[in-house]
């Protein structure tokens, strides 16, 4: 299974995470502050990150933002008792992949770190635990506020309408995803009227195969069902 680093400064929190992913068979390596986290980061290699952001020497978001210069495709999971839209923000902008307040329930805990280690498993997104020096061409990350993507290193920017039309794609890498579906995912997005010319999946395609012409990403027509997305790695 995956190897996690688990950074959190409540003894009892920590002891109970660790128990509960060990037994899901993850092995578990674990820091009480950041300056410990920072250095666990610089010395091994993780397959994700379970980040408290309340902690001592060095806050979290510190070390939010220091891990992603090195490695930016690492999943990150922050755990907070900040609970306000600025810090959710703040989190997410920093390069969290997701957001969990205090207190919160294990099982859910573990139900989403799973989803972002199946993610970070895709062809497309390359070697999470690697440090991203030189990364590969391949390598994707998607980053829901702002909407944008990240290539190689280079961001890249999305509406939001590209940005879930191409969540969709690597979601189901390898796979043919229909009209409707994207349609239906498109309409579940806040503030979506539900108006949708019928050629608006063709100019949404076509917009981002412009944005990653050169790279090994590819959208394909599959005549009569949908589009599929070839990562170079398939």
């Amino acid at each position: 299974m995956a190897h996690l680093l688990i950074v959190e400064d409540d003894e009892l929190l920590l002891d109970g995470l660790s128990a509960q992913l060990m037994q899901a068979g993850h092995r578990i390596t674990t820091a009480q502050d950041g300056q410990i986290a920072l250095d666990r980061l610089q010395a091994g290699a993780f397959d994700g990150v379970v980040l408290d952001l309340g902690l001592p020497r060095v806050d979290g978001l510190t070390v939010l933002r220091s891990l992603r210069q090195r490695l930016p495709a690492l999943p990150v999971l922050v755990l907070t008792a900040r609970d306000g839209v600025e810090d959710r923000v703040a989190g997410l902008n920093a390069g969290a992949d997701d957001y969990l307040t205090k207190p919160f329930n294990l099982d859910e805990l573990q139900a989403r770190l799973q989803a972002l280690l199946r993610r970070a498993s895709l062809p497309a997104f390359g070697a999470s635990a690697a440090p991203a020096a030189t990364p590969a061409p391949s390598a994707l990350r998607l980053e829901p506020h702002p909407p944008r993507a990240w290539l190689g290193g280079e961001a890249i920017d999305l509406t939001q309408r590209e940005w879930t039309l191409l969540d969709l794609l690597l979601r189901h890498a390898g796979q043919v995803v229909s009209r409707e579906d994207v349609f239906a995912a498109w309409q579940a997005e806040p503030g979506e009227s539900g108006g949708l010319a019928s050629n608006a999946l063709e100019v949404y395609v076509h917009r981002l195969r412009r944005k990653f012409a050169g790279s090994a990403l590819n959208i394909r027509n599959i005549r009569g069902l949908g589009y599929l997305l070839e990562t170079g790695g398939a």
